[in-house]
């Protein structure tokens, strides 16, 4: 099982917290493979934790979907589906949009500026195909706005969502095309105009774009 000897561990979160995030971002970016069977007492002494929060670690990320595991037998990385694009965007997509209704009465100009920004940012590494980076920008904008409804529910199943669809990404499922940079740029403008409506309408037909995007793609390219 192959893991990575040179990655920074983030500081001030539990050894549990540790093993789940970067278990969970090999996942996502492919260092470990679908159907990958996970050691645990090598996965401690990568990370140089106890064997304890590992396993609560895969736990977790079972419970998630990104793990399948078999008492006695074998704990393994889950199988990608492509097509669960279908899946995973639609109930995102809701919660997106219920995300910019509500915060639309309490976003500031401040935050109104700084998703300006960050959907500049997004322009420029789409219009350079640098499509990691544009994904980067892309989640960050969606999380100013889901930060600012201060709902954990709501952004904790966001967040479990969101990296799914990160790994979709990695699988060649998410496609990120220019449409996306006027959806922000429209969402914005029914920010400014305390139009909840809008601004919930544009984010729903934002996240479920992608999903016409894949299956032409697929079209276009038997």
């Amino acid at each position: 099982m192959p893991i990575p000897e040179n990655f920074t561990a983030p500081n001030r979160i539990s050894a549990k917290e540790r093993a789940f995030n970067q278990i969970q971002e090999w996942i996502i970016d492919g260092t470990l493979q679908p159907k990958e069977k996970l050691n645990d007492a090598d996965l401690a002494e990568s990370l140089g934790v106890s064997r304890t929060p590992i396993r609560e670690a895969l736990q977790l990320l079972a419970v998630q979907g990104f793990v399948e595991m078999q008492p006695g037998v074998a704990t393994q990385v889950t199988s990608i589906n492509k097509e669960d694009i279908s899946k995973i965007l639609p109930p995102l997509a809701v919660l997106q949009a219920l995300a910019a209704e509500l915060a639309t009465p309490v976003l500031s100009q401040h935050n109104i500026d700084s998703l300006r920004q960050i959907n500049s940012e997004f322009s420029q590494a789409i219009g350079e195909g640098n499509y990691y980076s544009a994904l980067k920008m892309d989640e960050q904008f969606h999380e100013v706005i889901v930060d600012v409804v201060r709902n954990p529910y709501l952004n904790n199943t966001i967040t479990m969502l969101q990296a799914h669809v990160r790994r979709l990404f990695f699988h060649k499922s998410i496609i990120l095309t220019p449409d996306s940079i006027e959806e922000h740029e429209a969402i914005l403008r029914a920010f400014e105009c305390q139009d909840s409506e809008t601004a919930s309408r544009i984010a729903r037909n934002n996240w479920l774009r992608p999903i016409e995007v894949y299956y032409s793609y697929l079209k276009d390219n038997r």
